[in-house]
Order: C-alpha cells, then sequence, then structure tokens
C-alpha cells in the first residue's frame, strides 16, 4: 500500500509540474529562510553556553543610585576580584579583564593586536582550547603571552609558534600557550592574552574602590546558593571604602550575559533577547505562511483529486488511511523541497554572513543536527498538509460523483482567512521595516554637534605624545592638518565618566553622573565645536589652561550656574576653572540625549591624536604626508589612522542590521504569500469558470469579469490591512520606547505599506483574472 501511495504521489508531481513547482518552491524559500533564522537564533542564544563551568560562571556588575534612578554598570574595581576570592569561601575562582591595543613586533612586522590582560585563572574557569601549551602555567610569569591561532599565522607565518618571541613596548614576551580561534558566539573578543603581573609592572594596577575600569568574573563552588551569596557581598564596596562608594555588587548569570544585559531601576529588562524574539517570531510565520501557501495550492486544485477520493471511499477507505495518504504526500513534498532549501541555504549562508557580520555555518558532523533537520522537514510537512487532507477525506462519495459538493461563494472560508493572515503579517514586516529605516535616518541626520569631516585620529603609541610638540608643530606648519588635539578617547565615543564632581552650590548627597573628556588645547577648532561662552583652550596664551575645564550646555543647566565661566568645579580632589561652555555634542549612541559632560584640561589623562586635516588637499595626500611625519617620530610602531565619520557610521550598524533583515524577510514573506494568493486565484477562476462563460456569453466585457474576480482578493488584502496596522504600531511604539531621541510614526508609512500590498496583490491576481476573463465561453461552457 505504501508503494501505491508513492506511485500515486509521484504521478500527481509530475502530472501537475507547474502546481509541483509552485508547491515546492513555496516551501522551499519558506523552509530556507526559516532556517538561516534559526541558524542565526542558535548562534545567539548558544553565547558562551560552551563552557564547562558554565552554571557557576557569573559576571560582576555595580548597581547605584545617579541622577535619581537606579542604574547599573559592568565594570568594576580592579581590587574586587581578589577580595571577592579572600573573604568569600563560596568563591572557587575570579579573573578581572582588561582590554587594550598593543602593537605587537616580530622582527620587521608590526601589527595592532587587541590584547586581554587577564588572571591565571581565566583559562581555567573558560573553556577556550588550548592547541599548545598547559592552561594551567601558561599565564604564570610575567612574560608569558598566550596567543590564538589566526594571531600565530599573522605573526610567524605558521600556527607553530610555541616558546618565540613577540616584542611589546620594548619588552620580550614568550609564547607558552596558542589558543584555538575563538568562536563567534563569545562575549570576549581578543588575539592574545597577557598575565594581569604585566599591568602592574606598566603601573596600571591599583587598590581603589572608586576606580571602575575592569570586568570582574566569578566562577562559584558547586552546590553554592547563588542568592544567597549576592546577598553577602552586595556590600563590599561600600565596606572597603568606608562608605566612600555607596553602590552594590550583584552577579549576573553567564546564561545572561549576551541576551539580558539591558536594566531599568536595577532589574533586568531585556536586551538583545528582545531581537532574538522578533526574529523567532518572523520565522515561525514565514513558516507558517509557506505552509498556508502549500494548503492554498493544494485545496484550489481540489477537483483534480476529488473522485479519486470517491472512488478510495466507495471501495472501503475511511477518512483516517485517506488523511494519512494526503499527508504522507505533503511529507514527501516537504522532503523535497527541504532538500532544495538546504541547498539554497548553502548557496545563500556566506552572503547572510556578511550581512550579519557573523561566521554561521551548518554543523553537518552533527548527528543532533540532522534529526532536528529531518523532524523540522516532517513538522513542516504536517502542518501544510493537515488542512488539505483533512479538507479532501471528508468528501462525501455521492456529492462527488454528483458534482455538488463545492461551495464556490462562501463568504468566509478558511482559504480566505488564511491569505488575510498572510497579508496581515506581511504588511506588519513592511511597516516595520520603512519605520526603522525612518528611525535610522532620523538619528543619522541628528546634528551631533560636531564637524565630523576631514577629522582623523591616531592612539598614541610609542613616542608619539613624548614627540607631540614637534608633530603637531610639522603638521600644522606644513598645511596638513589646520588643528591639532590630544584626548582621552576619540571623539565618536568616550570611555570615562565619573559621579565625583562637585562645585560651589551642589546639594550634598546628590549623586549626578557625568561623561568626561579631555583635551590639551584646539578642541574647539578641531572637532567644530560650538562655543555658547567663554573660550578654548589655549596652552600658548594661557599656560594655566592644564586646570582649565569646559562644560557641555548639559552640564553648565544640571550645576545651575548663572555666569559658569571662572567657576571652580572639582573632578575628585584635583579643581579645574571653567573657561568656556559648548553646545552639547555626542560621544555615546546617537538615539539617546546628550548626558551632561565635562572636558579638562592637560591635568588629565591622553590616549589619542585629533588631526583637522586641510580640506584644499586630497585626503590621500594629507594621508601620506602624516604618514612620513608619523615615521619620522615614531619609527617602531605602524601609522594606524581611523576616520571620526567612519567610527560614528559603526554605531548604526546594529539597528541597519535589523532593518536588512527585516526587510529582506518581509520581501521573502510578500513573494510567498502572493504564491498562496496565486492559488486561492487559480481555485477561484476554475470553480467559477461556468459562471465566466454564461457572463462572455450575456455580453460581460473582459475587463468587468477581471474586475468581478480581482475585487474579492482586494477586499482580502484591505482586511489584512485593517488587522496589520493596530499590530505593526503597538509593536513598533514598543520598539521605540528604547530609544530617548525617537521619529513619531506617520499616517502615510502606513498607508505606503497597504498600497504596497494592493498593488502587489493586483498583479498577482491579475493574471489569474484575466486569463479566466480571455477563456472562450464554448470550451469552459462544455467542460460541463
Amino acid at each position: 500500500m505504501l508503494e501505491n501511495y508513492l506511485k500515486i504521489a509521484f504521478r500527481n508531481l509530475l502530472r501537475n509540474k507547474g502546481f509541483s513547482i509552485i508547491n515546492i518552491s513555496g516551501l522551499a524559500v519558506g523552509m530556507a529562510s526559516a532556517l538561516l533564522i534559526l541558524l542565526w537564533i542558535y548562534n545567539e542564544v548558544g553565547y558562551d553556553r560552551f563552557h564547562t563551568n558554565e552554571e557557576y560562571l557569573y559576571h560582576a556588575w555595580n548597581r547605584g543610585t545617579f541622577d535619581g534612578k537606579l542604574q547599573c554598570w559592568d565594570n568594576t574595581p580592579k581590587i574586587l576580584g581578589p577580595t571577592l576570592k579572600e573573604e568569600y569561601p563560596e568563591v572557587a575562582n575570579v579573573s578581572r579583564q582588561y582590554s587594550r591595543w598593543f602593537v605587537t613586533k616580530v622582527g620587521e612586522k608590526k601589527l595592532s593586536n587587541e590584547a586581554l590582560i587577564t588572571d591565571a585563572s581565566f583559562l581555567q574557569m573558560f573553556d577556550f582550547p588550548m592547541l599548545q601549551g598547559d592552561p594551567k602555567t601558561a599565564l604564570n610569569s610575567l612574560y608569558s603571552i598566550v596567543v590564538t591561532e589566526k594571531m600565530a599565522k599573522k605573526m610567524f607565518d605558521t600556527e607553530n609558534a610555541l616558546n618565540k618571541v613577540i616584542t611589546i613596548d620594548k619588552d620580550n614576551f614568550t609564547v607558552t600557550g596558542i589558543l584555538k580561534d575563538l568562536p563567534t558566539n563569545t562575549v570576549f573578543h581578543f588575539d592574545y592574552i597577557l598575565p594581569w603581573q604585566y599591568l602592574k609592572k606598566t603601573g596600571d594596577d591599583d587598590d581603589s574602590w572608586g576606580n571602575n575600569s575592569v570586568k570582574t568574573f566569578v566562577q562559584l563552588k558547586p552546590n553554592v546558593n547563588p542568592a544567597i551569596l549576592a546577598e553577602k557581598i552586595k556590600g563590599i564596596t561600600m565596606k572597603h571604602s568606608a562608605g566612600r562608594e555607596d553602590h552594590e555588587v550583584f552577579l549576573h548569570p553567564i546564561s545572561k550575559w549576551h541576551l539580558y544585559s539591558n536594566f531599568t531601576n536595577g532589574e533586568i529588562s531585556g536586551g538583545r533577547i528582545a531581537i532574538v524574539r522578533l526574529f523567532g517570531i518572523i520565522a515561525a510565520f514565514i513558516l507558517l505562511i509557506a505552509c498556508i501557501n502549500f494548503m492554498n495550492l493544494s485545496t484550489a486544485r481540489s477537483e483534480k483529486r476529488a473522485k479519486e477520493v470517491g472512488i478510495r471511499k466507495t471501495a472501503g477507505a475511511n477518512k483516517g488511511l485517506l488523511m494519512g495518504q494526503f499527508i504522507g504526500e505533503s511529507i514527501l513534498i516537504a522532503m523535497i523541497a527541504g532538500i532544495i532549501a538546504l541547498l539554497l541555504v548553502a548557496i545563500a549562508l556566506p552572503a547572510f554572513n556578511t550581512l550579519i557580520s557573523k561566521e554561521l555555518e551548518f554543523p553537518y558532523n552533527s548527528v543532533y543536527f540532522w534529526i532536528a533537520t529531518l523532524l523540522f522537514v516532517i513538522f513542516t510537512g504536517i502542518i501544510a498538509g493537515s488542512y488539505p487532507a483533512f479538507f479532501l477525506s471528508s468528501f462525501q462519495p455521492i456529492a462527488i460523483l454528483k458534482g455538488t459538493f463545492k461551495r464556490t461563494n462562501a463568504v468566509l472560508s478558511p482559504r480566505k482567512v488564511l491569505v488575510v493572515l498572510q497579508f496581515s503579517f506581511a504588511i506588519t514586516l513592511i511597516i516595520s521595516t520603512l519605520i526603522v529605516v525612518q528611525q535610522i535616518r532620523y538619528a543619522q541626520n541628528r546634528d551631533a554637534g560636531y564637524d565630523r569631516g576631514q577629522v582623523v585620529y591616531h592612539w598614541l603609541t610609542g613616542d608619539i605624545d613624548k614627540n607631540y610638540r614637534q608633530i603637531r608643530s610639522e603638521l600644522i606648519s606644513s598645511g596638513i592638518a589646520s588643528s591639532v588635539t590630544k584626548t582621552a578617547s576619540p571623539l565618536s565615543f568616550g570611555n570615562s565618566d565619573t559621579w565625583g564632581v562637585d562645585w560651589q552650590g551642589k546639594n550634598k548627597g546628590e549623586k549626578l553622573d557625568f561623561d568626561r573628556f579631555t583635551e590639551d588645547e584646539g578642541l574647539v577648532k578641531t572637532a567644530g565645536l560650538q562655543l555658547i561662552a567663554g573660550r578654548d583652550m589655549d596652552l600658548t596664551k594661557y599656560p594655566s589652561d592644564s586646570g582649565a575645564m569646559i562644560l557641555n550646555e548639559s552640564a553648565a543647566r544640571v550645576m545651575g550656574f548663572k555666569e559658569p565661566i571662572g567657576q571652580i568645579v572639582k573632578d575628585g580632589d584635583v579643581p579645574y576653572q571653567v573657561v568656556g561652555v559648548i553646545k552639547d555634542f555626542l560621544i555615546g549612541s546617537p538615539y539617546d540625549h546628550a548626558r551632561p559632560m565635562i572636558i579638562e584640561g592637560a591635568k588629565s589623562y591622553f590616549n589619542v591624536i585629533h588631526m583637522k586635516f586641510n580640506a584644499a588637499k586630497s585626503t590621500e595626500a594629507n594621508l601620506k604626508a602624516t604618514e612620513s611625519i608619523f615615521r619620522k617620530y615614531n619609527p617602531d610602531y605602524p601609522f594606524e589612522y581611523h576616520f571620526v565619520d567612519a567610527d560614528y557610521t559603526l554605531k548604526f550598524e546594529d539597528t541597519q542590521q535589523v532593518a536588512t533583515l527585516t526587510g529582506l524577510f518581509a520581501g521573502l514573506t510578500i513573494f510567498i504569500s502572493c504564491l498562496g494568493l496565486f492559488g486561492l486565484a487559480a481555485y477561484m477562476a476554475e470553480n467559477r469558470i461556468k459562471e465566466i462563460g454564461v457572463r462572455k456569453v450575456l455580453g460581460a466585457s473582459v475587463m468587468s469579469i477581471t474586475t468581478l474576480l480581482s475585487r474579492e482578493f482586494l477586499i482580502l488584502v484591505l482586511v489584512a490591512i485593517v488587522i496589520a496596522t493596530p499590530i505593526a504600531w503597538l509593536a513598533m511604539d514598543t520598539w521605540l520606547n528604547d530609544f530617548s531621541y525617537r521619529i513619531s510614526m506617520q499616517w502615510w508609512v502606513f498607508a505606503l505599506a497597504g498600497a504596497l500590498a494592493v498593488v502587489v496583490s493586483l498583479l498577482t491576481v491579475s493574471y489569474q483574472a484575466v486569463r479566466a476573463a480571455l477563456l472562450d465561453p464554448v470550451k469552459s461552457l462544455r467542460s460541463e
């Protein structure tokens, strides 16, 4: 019997080639889309879930009240880790993470690479496979270095780099271990690891409980209750700072590091999990729409199999047997579509990886993957074939043989409901895409408060800081740059904030957080900042400007100064005199409001040199001349420049990715939905063929018949628009609430999405409608 069913299934596929191609292609595209999304979701939810100690690993966070709000942040004092290990027996291990870029040298090869400076326990706490070396001893020596495979190849042109020497800042390090390249689904990013002792050697380690500058990871012992331990350690900072620091410490489990990183009022409020859920829903609906498409196409051709059902029932087949046959056929079609879907995914995966900036791959060697894929295909076949199987097996033999089993003019039918569902989801995705794109452009067109054009920065590597005066002088005198300034961080992002700011008139006990920026002089000119009051720093005219400060307008407003110029503001115990006030400029997210900011003078510290290039010369000529000067004064280090505007563009990368993916899958949803609409149009035309013939005999024109057939589909799409509009508005309003700087949704976005859906659906339906209208009425009437 099974052999007979297979023969019938293949014969039906071959007999109706056009129908089969549409059916299989719709399922294949839907399954391929869902598989791509599921691969991405699998990667996202698997972040750092591969560590053996996963159950016991936590990230120490801080929680404190600033600006009247309970806030959380993930940087901690350097002393926290050792103190936790020493004072709490529940703690098995701790490791601190301090990231920094160094120029690594091997012979004449000089490359900038990212270092992870951490405790020796890091390699025991986390499972990053070591190909060569001993993880227990690899970081025991001050001048030991553990590199990744990729780093080894870059520096030595071979993976066999064990015991070879790498020079960093004139210190020679011996390679004591080689790690397998890091997976893409980890929060850790580094090219090599240096021992924590090196931070002590460079003078960057400290015991201050007020300097939150590193990440601290904690491994608990088995059977330790993390909630009880969290209660014990929450006051550790207050205890050791004698109350000067009044924030709490809490533990964030490894399972939530990547997906749950947003906090509101001190509690987890979501994070990237919202995007994962969004695309999970999209994957489910795309697969459902592909199945609906299959249902519509199958039921649209139901008349072709009605007599087969009647004869089988007359011969003694029951409903369950027939349902099994039809579901078996749909699983067979799903199998074929599944094979095609896997091929489509294999072809599309490289481009998809480029789009999402990941390296997803099929786990071909995993038995579980193939079992999951088989279950996925079978599940798809059952879902797609369930309604057609129930529909076809319900035909009554007498009604079939008499030809009276059809109901062609039902106001509400399952097929119409399914098409409305398809287009409702498609229109929701279109609206969402348009609004996400609008929000991105709104933020991109925002006045950032500074001029990003022709501003280049370079980290203060090697001897740049020592020879800064000569470098600055040559850049300006040669006409390469109009202005040069040293700062603590690039203009495009900040790396420091402080709540230790004090001034005359500040409310005692008030705790406010300020962004902290620095400059030596000339920042207003270099960055094109807008002065509201006072002046910029100028060490030539005003040598005392090393102790000067500039406020942004938000900081001046918070401090309540009527006349800010000349006021004394302290950062910790260091006093600064305010010499200027500037308009707010953005160093954080372009979707958030600018925060209060203080810009400190040369008493502070510097890591970056900014150059405003001369616009009269080409960028290429300016870069070439600048490189020559840098090589003259910093010969042992490569010239590695960065454009501020390019860095600023990266701030939109994640949101742009969401917009692109949503748009892509919205297009695929429309495509699959149109196949379903095509199937329904075929069904309607087939079942009204006699009516159309009679109308033509009575004088109806092709246009009137086309309009008659198209009107019903147009109504379905209009119903879908009515359903999708409030759903899309609610969803996008919720999404936009995450942004302080956001658009207001406009009515025309919803109208445009609806109009697009109407046009696409009419174009899809018109083929079947015109084809039916052009049919010779003699042939259509003779067919019955």
